[in-house]
This record gives structure tokens, sequence and C-alpha cells, in this order.
């Protein structure tokens, strides 16, 4: 059985090696760092160049946006890197609101560009306010012209309704399942379980954040990948070797790699 960590961010706290042997599970084969800055895109790069099955992603985080928009030159760097697999993480957050609203659409702009002119998918943040769906309506209109242009991409630590889950997927979007499954407040996260389509699922842990149970509270880290695959399987009443199986063949098929 092998599991694909789709999305987690390492942020340099040990050495890549060290790191790596203190996480590492058997049934954990693959990685993806994803980047939510200039430096920690850097990280994950280096971080994918250490690690054997692991790759990365380069972008701007919506909290960032303000921050780093004059950073956006020294993002080229990373273009034709060899383990460089999508652009991101990017996107909209209108729930904490740490950069303006208007510089976060600018910047996801920005980068949806670089994916198409790069030829990679684009790993999506979008969070709103409890019970407002703005982002999700901006998200999906941006994407939806991403989309027609011939863009790829997934909705990461997908935390939305299942009308909002089939919306994007009508869109050709991926979705990512994180931990927040197991949480026991997370009803809409296992009712969207049931409408994702087989071949758009995919499965993260966005560690450091978000532990799943029986670890919540806790410090995430990929290794912890195998309680998300064991509940999804549970809500979708198959076992977790057919999770494993799918969500990884889905993943190489976004990340378009060769299994």
């Amino acid at each position: 059985m092998k599991l694909f960590d789709t999305h987690f961010h390492f942020y340099g706290d040990q050495n890549q090696r060290e790191y790596f042997d203190a996480i590492k599970i058997p049934e954990l084969a693959y990685l993806l760092a994803a980047g939510g800055d200039f430096e920690g895109s850097v990280l994950a790069r280096n971080f994918a160049e250490e690690i054997e099955n692991s790759w990365f992603a380069a972008g701007i985080h919506p909290h960032s946006a303000e921050k780093e928009k004059n950073e956006l030159k020294r993002f080229s760097e990373f273009r034709n890197h060899e383990k460089l697999v999508a652009v991101g993480e990017i996107g909209l957050d209108y729930f904490y609101d740490n950069s303006p609203r208007r510089c976060q659409r600018e910047i996801m702009g920005h980068f949806l560009q670089l994916a198409l002119e790069w030829q990679l998918p684009a790993i999506i943040h979008c969070r709103d306010a409890d019970n407002k769906f703005d982002a999700y309506q901006d998200c999906h209109a941006m994407l939806s012209d991403f989309a027609s242009d011939g863009g790829r991409f997934v909705v990461h630590c997908f935390s939305g309704t299942p009308h909002w889950a089939e919306k994007f997927m009508e869109l050709g979007a991926f979705l990512g399942i994180t931990g927040i499954v197991t949480f026991p407040k997370a009803s809409n996260i296992r009712e969207t379980l049931q409408v994702i389509s087989d071949e758009l699922l995919v499965i993260e842990t966005d560690s450091p954040y978000l532990a799943p149970v029986p670890h919540r509270g806790k410090t995430n880290n990929p290794g912890y990948v195998i309680e998300v695959a064991k509940k999804i399987a549970e809500e979708r009443s198959c076992s977790i070797e057919q999770i494993a199986e799918l969500t990884t063949k889905n993943a190489f098929r976004l990340f378009n790699l060769e299994q």
C-alpha cells in the first residue's frame, strides 16, 4: 500500500533527511512540499531535491499576497526545475483577510498565468468566513477562465459544501481531503466525500497544520496521512488499500508524473 501526501509544508526546522526519517511510515511513499511565499518555495525545493519520491510547488499563499507582491519576478528561478510539478499554493482567503482581497486576486491571477505558461497544474487555497461563499464565488470565476484556457488545478484542503465541490469538479478540479475529515464537527467534509468523483479525489495532510484524530492538538506531519486515508475509506465504505491505490493514481495524473 502506497500513499501520496499531496500537500505539506516544510519550514526547515530540521534538515530534510532528519525530518523525513522522523516521520517516515512504510505506507508513505510519495510527498509534495508546497510553498506559500518565495522563501517557503525555496525550502520546498530543497526538500524535494534531497528526498527521493518527493516533489514541490512554488507560489504565494493569500496570507502573504501583500507582503510578497514585489517578489514575483524571483519565482522565475523555479521554472523548468525537474522536481517542480505545480504552481502553488495560491488562492483566496476571506476568512482571515491577512491581505487585501484585491491584492489576493491579483496575485492569484498572476500565478494562474504562470501555471498556463509553465504547463503545470495549480494548487488552490479557498477559504471563506463562516457561512459566507464570496471566496468560493471569486475563485470559481477565476478558475473558470483558467480551465477554459486549458488550466488544471486542485482545490487543496477542501472545506466547502457538496454544492461547491460539484461546481469545481465541473471545471475538472481535483479535491484534496485532509485530516479535517476526522474532526467531529466536520460533517460537511464527510458529506462532500459522497459526491467527489473517484477520479478527482486526492489525499493530503497540510502539515504541520490540521493533525487528524487521534493526533489532534499535536503538530501534524506527513506520516499522519494514514489516518486521513482510514477515515476516507470508512466514509466511502471501502478498504484503505483501495483508497491508497485510487488517490495515489490520481495524484500521479494530477501532477503528470510517471508511476
